[in-house]
């Protein structure tokens, strides 16, 4: 099966790993389209699934080429890799993340994801079957709320979030907030000294 990816490198490369033919990716975002009379922008129609995740090469060649494979090519799977609002891509300044991307897509063809990235418990729910492993017995460790946390409440894990990332003490403790992990640290190291303490 032929996979669309409006993304980069990484998801190519664990596509290939998987067995799967990528087209798109960085590749299709030095492309443009000609918006003139007559003009059928064309796509292959073997594409059996479009993998949507973050893609700094976005364009309007590669919006136009998912949505044809999602509404035109017959069983055409819609993935997103995740949902997240924002991410951290500078030290200075938060960019927009994988979730805008996956909305254009969700507002040109109507149709809603595949999400397998956190907080959906689609590769947890791989690994539980895989490695049979008691999800009480786990702890999910995050920067983020929304994403990482709510992925470990969703499975049934302990959470522990970290505030070295993207949360804040101020966004933790902010009323508006719903969630809440069952432990935080301000760093990954404070868990090494936590176990050195244990008997």
């Amino acid at each position: 099966m032929q996979v669309y990816v409006i993304g980069e490198e990484g998801i190519l490369e664990e596509l290939a790993l998987a067995g799967y033919t990528g087209l798109g990716g960085p590749e299709d975002g030095k492309k443009s389209v000609q918006l003139k009379p007559n003009c059928l922008f064309d796509h292959d129609k073997s594409v059996g699934a479009v993998v949507v995740g973050l893609d700094q090469y976005i364009n309007y060649y590669k919006l136009q080429y998912g949505t044809l494979c999602i509404r035109e090519n017959p069983g055409c799977l819609f993935i997103a890799t995740n949902r997240d609002a924002v991410g951290h891509m500078t030290d200075l300044q938060e960019w927009p993340g994988a979730g805008c991307m996956v909305a254009a897509i969700c507002g040109t063809t109507q149709k809603e994801p595949i999400v397998v990235g956190k907080p959906s418990t689609f590769m947890m729910d791989f690994l539980l079957k895989k490695f049979q492993v008691d999800t009480s017995k786990m702890c999910m460790v995050g920067d983020r709320l929304d994403t990482d946390i709510l992925f470990g409440q969703n499975a049934g894990c302990k959470t522990l979030l970290v505030l070295s990332g993207v949360t804040t003490l101020s966004d933790l403790e902010d009323p508006s907030n719903t969630i809440h992990p069952d432990y935080y640290t301000s760093k990954v190291a404070d868990v090494f000294e936590f176990l050195e303490q244990c008997p």
